[in-house]
């Protein structure tokens, strides 16, 4: 009797559990339950590599939800996935990196600091070094006969067969010693001595032959080369070993960085945090040297003959000018980007970016004579940029591919010869080559695109020469592939706009199916039916096709809301899994509620081409607000929404949009709330901010014209601010500055929180639950 009790006890159990299990299943999306640790979703696999014969795949991977991910394997063959044991993952070749002999059948690479040489074939490793030193940056020489790396400052060259070590280049920090000077009066005494006295110039001429002995004797050295207060890199040894090319790198006299208390800390005292400097500080100087092995010498590469070096960019001209002293301009100072040697040895190409932005070169280097021959200039007046800017490589001895905005405005492959100039088109059309690659053999360029549409990411093949495109994938949303070592297989990192990544494996055929090879989302996670949003364009008041994610409700309540990413040139409104998950689940979240919702690619975001990217330049908060602006009216006309009922968010430039809408377009958002926001482009970085608004100094009306805190006096909607209190990006003095200044101008409609802990990405759970409540709170209590 008591055994039939007991297993009617275990049946209910059972039985409560599961319905509890349903329960939660069905149970409604919540902020907390969207901002717990994102290992409730499950998680998905990254950093996948193939191993070097092609026969197993390594990726990043925790679907046990440990503290880390894991090194994960799966076997091609038997279509196994398990979990890389440590002795097995510490045997492992370099992962990443290295460098292949032309015939792909050797490798070079460095791991924890030393040097191993992989046959591929046998798949046997030796390694070359094992030292105290670190040793990177390996390569084979022209001749394939040694590895050629850094050690220290220097470059050296091991031999493969012999073991035998070369030093080829004696760089030295700081500034040579200056010989002690010997004025007039000792030389006249010198010289009086010897002539006066036989012995002491037996002994003078016997030293001056015994050292002329000894210097002979010596075995050729490198050249001592002073490098100052410049850092050394990109040091390259020519394939035929008779040149050597490096950067110096010279950091700007006197640059302040900024700091950034942090206040809850182990030791219970505040300690700084020393953080970036400020737009518009001095910038590094960067010089580009050949060094002439055979005649010991070293010559800087002149920029002087670069076409249009001496232009001036445009926007000075809205400033009054010095007219009354006629002046050559002087040359820009640029930076060098990468320098490539063709396999042969003949040509040196270099890549140089101007550094107020507005040009990129692709120049012949003669480096006999260290003078430059321009093969290709692109001038934008906004600033030079776009998918794979700065992307170059080899077709043959004569020919190299590269990315240019320049003919159409999007990124598109092109080619020139580089012995006599001939230019050709290999893509064209209104979408953009986004990364690209040579097949090993370089008859074949492999790229991805967005042909299909702005929204989608697929995989190409084309040959060299241009013309037609293979298509190899066809799964709707990203398809992030890598070739196998052979090129016949394809390892694909893919997600649509309601599922995240997962990796697959497909024959590198146009007609192949790919399969999938992980399941890395939780039971939990595919319990709610997760929205997939509609792609619409919007059409802003200058005509321009404005792309957005749009989720509507089943039962609408009347409001909306309008979410601006981050990042400026960032998209999102495409049809892959966004990096910005956490705010796709709140969307679902709202839409449960009755809103309407609007993700917007306004003017800057990525994707679209160089006139997009470039709108908003000189005046951030100009086309792109006006975009977001043009979606809420949008939203009114074309799905019912009240006008007087529409609230804005976003983080980092999105919050920076907030604000500009809140402060400059009155009556057209309820509320807004502005995460980790800039609110004053002068205190931002440099890289980014000068770009887009040229530096401060010199162009101070963008920046008063880009910048919410010149304009937070016309705030009229509720305001919530959000900041985490030790972001080394966007610093919280910045939304403090604004604090005081809404304070000096009597304004009450706005609140701010801070997190003590919290850097520009939130990382706990907490912090992240605390904001959106918040943030759902004012669109609760404010749109409705």
């Amino acid at each position: 009797m008591s055994q039939i009790f007991r297993a009617l006890s275990l049946c209910c159990a059972v039985v409560v559990s599961s319905s509890s299990l349903f329960a939660q299943k069905l149970a409604p999306l919540s902020v907390e339950k969207i901002m717990r640790d994102p290992k409730w979703m499950g998680v998905a696999p990254t950093n996948p590599v193939w191993s070097e014969d092609g026969s197993k795949v390594y990726f990043s991977w925790n679907p046990d939800k440990t503290t880390s991910d894991s090194l994960y394997v799966y076997e091609v063959a038997s279509k196994q996935t398990r979990k890389v044991t440590p002795q097995e993952r510490r045997a492992l070749p370099g992962q990443f990196g290295g460098a292949y002999n032309r015939a792909f059948t050797q490798k070079l690479y460095a791991k924890n600091g030393d040097l191993f040489w992989l046959d591929i074939k046998t798949n046997q490793t030796r390694q070359l070094t094992n030292t105290v030193e670190n040793e990177s940056g390996v390569t084979f020489s022209g001749d394939e006969t040694k590895a050629v790396f850094r050690r220290g400052l220097n470059l050296f060259a091991l031999t493969l067969t012999t073991g035998e070590l070369v030093q080829l280049t004696n760089f030295q920090a700081g500034n040579k010693r200056p010989e002690a000077a010997t004025g007039e009066q000792e030389k006249w005494l010198k010289a009086d001595q010897l002539a006066m006295f036989e012995i002491l110039k037996e002994r003078s001429d016997k030293k001056k032959e015994g050292d002329k002995i000894a210097k002979a004797d010596l075995p050729k050295r490198p050249k001592e080369i002073y490098t100052g207060e410049a850092q050394v890199d990109n040091v390259t040894l020519a394939p035929k070993s008779n040149f050597i090319t490096y950067r110096t790198v010279k950091a700007a006299a006197g640059t302040k960085p900024t700091i950034v208390p942090n206040y809850v800390t182990e030791s219970g005292f505040t300690e700084d945090i020393s953080a970036r400097t400020k737009v518009g500080v001095a910038q590094p100087t960067s010089q580009l040297f050949v060094y002439n092995i055979a005649r010991d010498t070293v010559l800087e590469v002149s920029t002087k003959d670069l076409t249009g070096i001496n232009d001036k960019p445009d926007y000075l001209k809205d400033y009054k000018q010095d007219t009354t002293k006629a002046k050559k301009p002087a040359a820009r100072k640029v930076n060098f980007m990468s320098l490539s040697w063709s396999e042969d040895g003949k040509y040196a190409v270099v890549m140089v970016r101007s550094q107020d932005n507005k040009d990129r070169w692709i120049a012949l280097l003669d480096p006999a004579t260290a003078k430059l021959k321009t093969l290709d200039r692109v001038r934008d007046e906004a600033w030079v940029g776009g998918p794979g800017s700065f992307w170059l490589n080899w077709i043959d001895n004569e020919t190299i591919v590269f990315h240019s905005e320049a003919n159409t405005g999007y990124s598109h492959l092109y080619s020139v010869n580089v012995a006599n100039g001939t230019r050709k088109t290999l893509t064209s059309g209104k979408f953009e080559v986004q990364q690209a690659q040579l097949s090993r053999d370089k008859k074949s360029i492999y790229f991805t695109s967005n042909e299909v549409h702005p929204g989608e990411q697929h995989f190409y093949k084309m040959s060299v020469a241009g013309g037609e495109r293979t298509a190899l994938t066809k799964m709707t949303g990203s398809n992030d592939a890598t070739l196998s070592p052979d090129e016949s297989k394809l390892l694909i990192r893919f997600s649509s706009s309601t599922q995240p990544w997962e990796l697959y494996l497909q024959d590198n055929q146009p007609s192949a199916t790919p399969a999938k090879i992980t399941n890395s989302t939780s039971e939990e996670f595919r319990s709610y039916a997760w929205r997939e949003p509609q792609i619409v364009t919007v059409k802003a008041t200058d005509g321009t096709d404005v792309y957005a994610r749009l989720y509507v409700p089943k039962k609408k309540n009347g409001a909306a809301v309008i979410f601006v990413h981050g990042a400026g040139y960032l998209q999102n409104a495409h049809k892959w899994w966004s990096q910005y998950f956490r705010e796709y689940m709140f969307h679902n979240l709202l839409v449960d509620m009755g809103y309407t919702v609007l993700d917007m690619d306004y003017r800057a975001s990525a994707g679209y081409g160089r006139d997009v990217r470039t709108g908003i330049y000189r005046f951030m908060g100009g086309k792109d607000l006006d975009d977001n602006v043009d979606g809420a009216k949008y939203l009114v006309e074309k799905h019912g929404i009240n006008a007087k009922r529409i609230g804005i968010y976003g983080g980092s430039y999105g919050g920076f949009i907030t604000l500009m809408a809140m402060f400059t377009k009155p009556g057209v958002f309820a509320a807004g709330a502005a995460l980790r926001p800039v609110t004053d482009w002068a205190a931002y970085n440099h890289g980014y901010t000068a770009n887009i608004l040229n530096e401060p100094q010199t162009d101070s009306l963008a920046y008063r014209r880009s910048s919410p805190i010149y304009h937070a006096a016309g705030l009229q909607g509720h305001l919530l601010i959000c900041h985490g209190m030790v972001d080394v990006n966007v610093h919280i003095q910045d939304s403090y500055r604004l604090a005081q200044r809404l304070i000096e101008l009597k304004k009450e409609n706005w609140e701010m929180a801070s997190y003590p802990m919290e850097d520009h990405g939130f990382v706990e759970p907490t912090s992240w639950m605390d904001e959106y409540k918040r943030i759902l709170k004012l669109f609760q209590e404010k749109l409705k």
